[in-house]
């Protein structure tokens, strides 16, 4: 017992600092061709790994259509992909605050894609963090923009996807599956994503649905309104956004029902059950103590 617990934590350690040394830029044995042409709903897509995952899709020769909350970035992307090559892009400006948006993002795309082949769930609301927003308001929005608003698109794009034997695609956070301080709210609208989706996955099984749902568990984006949002609570370093977003492209277009990016992170959620103590030293280790402490 002795030998696998320190083989077990060696190998933790090692996951834990290793880098993912893979490049983006080489998608000639990653990612299969059945992208070409594929009918795409992406959320979030103005900015940070939503951004990089449209640019991705394009490159792919994917047919687009985004949206985001803010109309000029929303533009400059789409005009960025139809460079890269995609067929057809378009775009719908879009607060997924308020509860009747998502059914009017659906029918967008359903009108001008005539269907769907992947829905790609990657919108975020995002709240400073520290405890002066554990309050029941800041709660309700974020959990009307990181959770209710995926069950709604989902629920309206299910028929769709059903017909074409297509993908869910759920960008969450390793914060909805191993808790952490200072982010009570958007942990819990995370946990919600992740315990929806799962069972979710279990009854489309029974029923024999064929549509996919990729969990994709990712870390602190290198985009602004991440890094602002925890700027001097977390000492863990932003992942790069168009490898995160290619890890969610390649896991999801081979139907994997879970991506973790980076990859140590699927270490991390195995002890979320077993061995507290050494998880807590691993989550102390990426926050600063002084900050909280101040917050």
């Amino acid at each position: 017992m002795k030998v696998l617990l320190l083989t077990g934590l060696g190998a933790l350690f090692f996951a834990y600092y290793w880098d993912d040394k893979f490049d983006p830029a080489d998608h000639s044995c990653s990612l299969p061709a059945s992208l070409q042409g594929a009918r795409v709903l992406l959320t979030g897509a103005s900015a940070g790994v939503g951004e990089e995952l449209a640019y991705h899709y394009a490159r792919l020769g994917s047919h687009l259509v985004l949206t985001a909350q803010r109309e000029a970035l929303l533009q400059k992307v789409v005009g960025n992909c139809r460079k890269l090559g995609a067929p057809k892009v378009f775009y719908i400006a879009a607060d997924m605050a308020s509860p009747e948006v998502p059914e009017h993002v659906v029918q967008f795309a359903l009108d001008k894609l005539g269907g769907l082949d992947y829905l790609v769930l990657n919108h975020l609301g995002a709240a400073p963090a520290g405890p002066r927003t554990r309050n029941a308001q800041a709660t309700r929005w974020l959990m009307q923009v990181n959770f209710l608003s995926y069950v709604q698109l989902t629920s309206l794009a299910l028929p769709s996807l059903t017909d074409s034997k297509g993908s869910l695609v759920v960008v969450s956070s390793l914060l909805g599956r191993v808790p952490t301080s200072f982010s009570s709210p958007y942990s819990a609208a995370k946990f919600a994503l992740d315990g929806f989706f799962s069972s979710l996955r279990r009854e489309l099984d029974v029923q024999d649905v064929n549509v996919a749902i990729t969990m994709c568990v990712l870390g602190l984006q290198d985009h602004a309104s991440a890094t602002e949002r925890f700027r001097g609570i977390t000492r863990a370093k932003a992942a790069p956004g168009p490898k995160a977003a290619l890890a969610v492209i390649r896991g999801s277009a081979t139907r994997a029902s879970r991506v973790f990016y980076p990859w140590r992170f699927h270490l991390l959620c195995l002890l979320r059950s077993w061995l507290p103590q050494p998880r807590a030293w691993f989550i102390r280790q990426e926050l600063n103590s002084t900050a909280t402490a101040a917050a």
